[in-house]
């Protein structure tokens, strides 16, 4: 099994990926690609798949973590190239209008094409319960428990009837890879909050979990919100590594690092690639 990082805010140096604020994932594993968001454009999107040598028709699937538009911007073009009725997983919240509202400016930054055009071109499978997606690959479903902090931000609002509210985040999700006795968690934003994800996927699916991936939306943590994640993070026995990227923040990947060490916590810039050896 094989996780990718497509696109990222950063890239590796020297390399000739294109960077962006956004975030995409390939996962292979046992002959089929899922693709784990599509970034903020098109353009970024396939310059990088390109230079993986990945051609976009040979993806077998895609999933969304939400509907943001720095996860869900490139879909438009990729959409030229995938097979039609390539299936898609997401939460039935993802075509709800997201706005952010920053010194009194209002814009939208959810998701650009409406659910009959994604509808006529792919085939939609939206479930708020955990769906497998290619082997051994599942969606967490929608996070319910959130007694720990959320990944959130108050400029980012929701379209609820005619009223623009504060966003709850309903529709985020995460990946799970499966395989023998341990599981890999592959983030998108984490706005439903790292630990309480955590605690949803040990209650769904019963396994330790031994390498995280992804934006963890930490940029708005504190440092007593950190110590304790750190202090959660550093209790689970069989934690291998951690690779933040995106929505982490600089000072919190400082700060995971101090705690756990450079030698769990790595960077995950675009064109990283990790082998992964989940169970027998």
């Amino acid at each position: 099994m094989r996780l990718i990082c497509v696109v990222d805010d950063a890239v590796q140096r020297s390399s000739s990926f294109w960077g962006e604020h956004g975030l995409a994932f390939l996962i292979e594993t046992e002959g089929k690609r899922l693709l784990f968001d599509t970034g903020q454009s098109g353009t970024v999107l396939l310059h990088n798949l390109e230079l993986l040598e990945v051609d976009p028709a040979t993806i077998d699937a895609v999933a969304i973590s939400h509907g943001h538009y720095d996860h869900t911007g490139g879909l438009p073009d990729l959409l030229k190239h995938l097979p039609a009725g390539t299936p898609l997983y997401a939460n039935p919240d993802l075509f709800r209008g997201r706005f952010s509202r920053r010194e009194g400016e209002t814009k939208s930054v959810g998701l650009s094409l409406t659910q009959a055009e994604l509808a006529d071109r792919m085939t939609l499978i939206l479930s708020a319960t955990p769906r497998e997606t290619i082997s051994g690959v599942w969606t967490t479903g929608e996070i319910f428990d959130r007694p720990e902090p959320e990944g959130s931000s108050d400029y980012h609002l929701m379209r609820e009837g005619d009223l623009l509210v504060s966003d709850d985040y309903r529709d985020d999700m995460a990946l799970v890879l499966q395989g023998g006795d341990q599981l890999v968690l592959l983030c998108g934003c984490c706005h439903a909050g790292l630990l309480n994800t955590l605690a949803h996927v040990r209650r769904t699916f019963e396994r330790p979990i031994m390498v995280i991936a992804g934006g963890l939306h930490l940029t708005g943590a504190t440092e007593d919100d950190l110590r304790h994640l750190g202090d959660v993070l550093s209790a689970m026995p069989a934690l291998q590594c951690i690779y933040p990227n995106h929505c982490t923040g600089e000072a919190a990947f400082v700060a995971l690092t101090q705690i756990l060490g450079p030698s769990v916590v790595r960077p995950c810039p675009a064109g990283t690639r990790v082998d992964l050896e989940v169970g027998p």
